[in-house]
């Protein structure tokens, strides 16, 4: 057997970000680091943090008696980019000119990549990144909005959507590519996948808060209602679209996106508190109802994650609804550090060749 494999993965997020290192299937280091808002006002756009941001990343490695010379690859977390199938990728230049431009939308990661980039052209090993959020394996009826001026876009938490899928295959004793399952990432965000064969035939867009309701986002809005209220000359375009993508859901209901503090609200007898969380429950298994007819009741599990997955309150509602599809699991949780070493590790022992950009 060869040397173990050292892969580093980086994870950005908007105040912070996410280092670890991972070497034979184990988390050697995590760390996150946070990034205050008076140093992140000094710059105009995301890609003037690039420095900071490689910064931070050098120091936790630094920190923990790491040099880049011990990497054998480099994984970060998907920017937004064009449409691509599902898979693992090298970050190359066509991609980070994607990121760049802002017309699939803005968000930290796209820094992560250049920089894993320029570290993957600095070591010679390999810059990779893993089932980004703008994977793209709808079927043909997916894409149908009702007017042709607006086609259904996927944008979702893929990555963590397919980590979690070939887990809860693999504790089937199956491969992913052999299995049914609906997946829902309960997070800030929420979505709710259907998985055939391997494939996200359909999924809610997530990022534009379509699908239930979460705890920041508004969910699909009753259409006619919605065009009214963008007319009615009380709200700009930026805080309509704030009230659908950032302030809308739990947050605009009971002012905070924290599922924890929502609980106890609850347990201490707050009624609005109790039917808010369930009317998002509700929407969740509505949404999961749905994906069990797209993929014409042929189910074989349901499996549940995210953060909001660690709730048991949340988990029972759910199963109480929907276990008459199938068999609900849970695997809660993010995981996407996980899921870019893995996707990582699969590259390195061939169990998956490169997909191309």
């Amino acid at each position: 057997m060869g040397k173990p494999k050292k892969i580093l993965v980086i994870n950005l997020g908007s105040t912070s970000t996410k280092v670890a290192v991972h070497e034979s299937g184990q988390m050697i280091v995590s760390e996150s680091v946070n990034h205050p808002a008076e140093e992140l006002k000094e710059f105009k756009s995301i890609i003037d943090q690039y420095a900071m941001r490689k910064k931070a990343i050098l120091g936790v490695l630094s920190k923990n008696g790491i040099t880049l010379d011990d990497i054998d690859a480099v994984a970060s977390r998907g920017g937004n980019m064009k449409p691509i199938p599902g898979g693992i990728y090298e970050i190359c230049p066509p991609m980070i000119d994607d990121m760049k431009s802002g017309k699939y939308g803005q968000h930290p990661n796209m820094c992560g990549g250049i920089v894993a980039y320029d570290i993957g052209k600095e070591r010679n090993i390999p810059a990779l990144t893993v089932d980004p959020p703008t994977v793209d394996e709808f079927c043909i009826s997916a894409r149908y909005s009702g007017i042709p001026q607006i086609t259904r876009q996927s944008s979702f938490h893929a990555l963590n959507q397919k980590a979690t899928a070939r887990k809860i295959a693999a504790k089937m004793g199956k491969d992913y590519e052999d299995v049914n399952l609906i997946v829902a990432h309960l997070g800030g965000g929420i979505s709710v996948g259907a998985h055939q064969k391997g494939k996200v035939v359909d999924v809610n867009n997530a990022l534009d808060g379509d699908g239930p309701f979460s705890p920041e986002r508004a969910g699909t809005l009753p259409a006619g209602d919605l065009v009214k209220l963008c007319f009615s000359g009380e709200y700009s375009r930026e805080q309509a679209l704030k009230l659908v993508q950032g302030g809308g859901g739990l947050v605009a209901y009971l002012g905070t996106t924290s599922g924890l503090e929502i609980e106890k609200r609850i347990v201490a007898g707050d009624a609005l508190a109790a039917e808010v969380f369930e009317a998002m429950i509700y929407q969740v298994a509505k949404e999961i109802g749905a994906c069990a007819a797209v993929l014409k009741g042929q189910v074989d599990a349901i499996a549940l994650t995210g953060s909001l997955a660690y709730s048991q309150r949340l988990t029972d509602s759910l199963k109480d609804k929907v276990s008459f599809i199938a068999q609900v699991l849970l695997d809660p949780g993010e995981n996407e550090m996980e899921a870019l070493a893995a996707g990582a590790m699969r590259y390195f022992n061939g169990e998956e060749q490169l997909a191309t950009y």
